[in-house]
This record gives C-alpha cells, structure tokens and sequence, in this order.
C-alpha cells in the first residue's frame, strides 16, 4: 500500500504522528507501518489492539488509585467528625 497520499489513512507522517500521539514507542510504531505498508491487517489490527489494551489498563490502574485517595479522604473526614 501507498501511503504517501493514501486517502484511506492520510499521509505517512500523519499515521506516525497519530501512532506517537497515541503512546507508541518507536518500534511499535515501525512494526505497525510495516504491517499497514503489506497490507496485513489482521496483525495491523492484533497490534492495535494490543496497544488500546495496555492504554485501558492504565485507566483503570489510575482508578484505581483515585479510588484509594477518595477512600482516605472519606475516612479522615468521616473521623473529624466523630
């Protein structure tokens, strides 16, 4: 595939600019333009997935931790008031 002026994904660099921005590392980001420029895109997409999995676990680990400090914070407030 061409990505160059693919009106399907935009340009090359708009694809890695999207991919950085997203949080991939550099070689997350080659293997993937290397997966998109073959046209392999059930590991395009086991890739991608991949990548949103690890972003989702890092949302619910920081819930997580505000759950915690919200718990403190009852718990403080709940003892000043005894």
């Amino acid at each position: 595939m061409n990505l160059e002026k693919s009106e399907n994904y935009g340009s090359r660099q708009v694809v890695i600019q999207n991919l950085q921005d997203a949080g991939c590392t550099q070689k997350m980001v080659q293997r993937i333009m290397t997966q998109l420029e073959e046209d392999d895109f059930e590991e395009l997409s086991k890739l991608l997935e991949q990548h949103r999995s690890c972003l989702l676990n890092l949302i619910h680990d920081k819930e997580k931790q505000i759950d915690c400090l919200d718990y403190l914070v009852y718990q403080i407030k709940r003892n000043k008031e005894q």
